[in-house]
């Protein structure tokens, strides 16, 4: 994904990154069913995202709304060609550092065990069923709660979806909130299906086909 519209996030802009997702996503219902101790959330979120951010920088497209990063967009373009060995490194490197942290906060490996359980819900897999490589994913989209009813999440799918429409493509994402779907529904989004495995927590796919351009 390109934009000329949003800014785009440098290495040196990613521990505030870090710390945005973190006061973001601290009482997400999925972060709150696979880490359902407060304390070791607290403690656990930080280096969640730390290890995330590394991963997705090399692998993905990060974008803010400006420098001061009210608002974020995390895009994997599935159509932009990648180094296959370095993707895999990457993963399988972030995948030892998350376990590696989920023990080390949680040594009766309650934690661990939730995110083995929630695998499904943490990995995207099910966009193996759109049969579908002409598609972007929106793996994070999050505004500081501060800066919300701004604005900004709208700004940030608006241009991933301008992206998207020029270039013939499809977008998919989840979202574990029931209040954000119709959100997206009204940027043109539908329910593909609904998630429900090993917790009481619903995860919904969303997709949106790409429109035609007019004019």
């Amino acid at each position: 994904m390109e934009s000329d519209k949003l800014y785009q996030v440098q290495p040196e802009d990613l521990p505030k990154l870090e710390e945005l997702l973190t006061k973001c996503f601290s009482c997400d219902p999925l972060y709150e069913e696979l880490i359902p101790d407060e304390k070791v959330r607290k403690r656990l979120m930080p280096e969640l995202f730390a290890c995330d951010m590394k991963e997705f920088y090399e692998t993905c497209e990060i974008f803010a709304d400006s420098r001061d990063l009210n608002g974020v967009l995390v895009v994997s373009d599935e159509t932009e060609p990648y180094h296959l060995l370095q993707y895999y490194f990457s993963e399988a490197l972030a995948s030892l550092r998350t376990d590696g942290y989920l023990i080390k906060e949680d040594p009766s490996l309650k934690t661990f065990f939730n995110f083995i359980l929630g695998r499904d819900y943490l990995n995207s897999s099910w966009t193996d069923q759109l049969h579908q490589e002409n598609r972007i994913h929106i793996i994070y989209l999050a505004v500081d709660p501060d800066m919300q009813h701004h604005g900004i999440a709208a700004t940030l799918v608006d241009e991933a979806i301008r992206y998207a429409d020029r270039h013939k493509l499809m977008i998919s994402l989840e979202t574990h909130n029931p209040k954000n779907v119709a959100f997206y529904q009204q940027f043109g989004f539908k329910i593909f299906g609904v998630l429900e495995k090993h917790f009481a927590l619903k995860q919904y796919c969303l997709i949106r086909e790409a429109q035609q351009i007019v004019g």
